[in-house]
């Protein structure tokens, strides 16, 4: 008799998360994203994590994350586990680090943010002005090919430093890639738009990407649910994933709620954060129900 392998291998249970910044008040659109994780993870009989994604000491405020924590436990969700913090996370981030700066696929950038600024502005007058990436205008390589003695140098004078992945290798190591999202179908990885992103700076010792990317594999989400401005950050994930051996989760990047204006809510609109309806007298239920009327994604529940 045949048997079909991949049958007998348990399957993880699906595994969805949020993953807030503390750096502000939760507001509706902040509410729309945890329900839909919730929900994806609870009609599956799945898990839902909560991991808190304070690595910007100089932001995030310890009275935010209370704020976050008392706004879901008001909204009705629960979370399995201890809930993460990033921060006690930052020797884990360095030792991931220390396997790409030994793969030789990272290098030090010395420049300011003034020096990066110039080197933009004087690429204006290009036809179509500096290339974009998920993080803003790329990075225009002005450390990417320092000699060696002069990066030596500047180390050891303890001069200030980022550091950065040189994608041009890490595409070349990893070869092509994709990643599977639920909306937008196999995407496939074009780590050129990316640019030599930045992956720990001095006074941040991880960031976003290189952070999110290993959690994610090391909490075994299955099923990454964020928000479409992040769609392009996914290409460096799946490079790193990749990098690392670590294994890709599917995605969904729903569609965000706006104001009356049209324009994505921020943490500056104060009137439509949790503590705001909370206080102007909704109840979780009014809450939940402005969060699916105002996603204009809303038949992904």
């Amino acid at each position: 008799m045949d048997y079909d392998l991949d049958s007998l291998i348990p399957k993880p249970p699906l595994t969805t998360r949020f993953a807030p910044s503390p750096t502000g008040l939760l507001h509706l659109g902040h509410a729309y994203s945890a329900l839909l994780a919730h929900h994806r993870a609870r009609q599956a009989g799945g898990r839902f994590l909560l991991r808190i994604e304070d690595i910007d000491t100089t932001r995030c405020r310890p009275e935010h994350t209370d704020a976050i924590l008392r706004d879901l436990e008001w909204l009705g969700l629960d979370w399995d586990g201890e809930v993460v913090h990033q921060s006690d996370r930052f020797d884990l981030y360095d030792e991931f680090i220390h396997v790409l700066e030994e793969g030789g696929l990272l290098y030090p950038c010395f420049c300011t943010r003034k020096d990066i600024q110039a080197e933009i502005a004087a690429a204006q007058s290009a036809p179509h002005g500096p290339p974009h990436g998920p993080d803003g205008p790329l990075y225009p390589g002005i450390c990417t090919n320092l000699d060696w003695r002069e990066v030596k140098q500047r180390l050891d004078a303890g001069e200030p430093h980022a550091l950065r992945l040189h994608m041009d290798r890490a595409i070349m190591m990893t070869g092509p890639l994709s990643f599977e999202d639920e909306k937008a179908g196999v995407v496939a990885v074009d780590g050129a738009l990316c640019g030599d992103v930045v992956l720990a700076r001095k006074e941040t010792p991880t960031s976003y990407h290189l952070s999110v990317t290993i959690d994610d594999a090391l909490q075994h989400v299955t099923l990454v649910t964020r928000g479409e401005e992040l769609l392009p950050s996914t290409h460096i994930h799946r490079i790193l994933q990749a990098l690392f051996a670590l294994p890709a989760p599917k995605y969904h990047h729903h569609a965000l709620i706006a104001d009356e204006t049209g324009n994505r809510l921020s943490k500056r609109d104060r009137s439509l954060t949790i503590q705001s309806l909370r206080e102007a007298g909704k109840t979780p239920e009014d809450v939940r129900a402005m969060a699916w009327a105002g996603s204009p994604g809303q038949d992904e529940v």
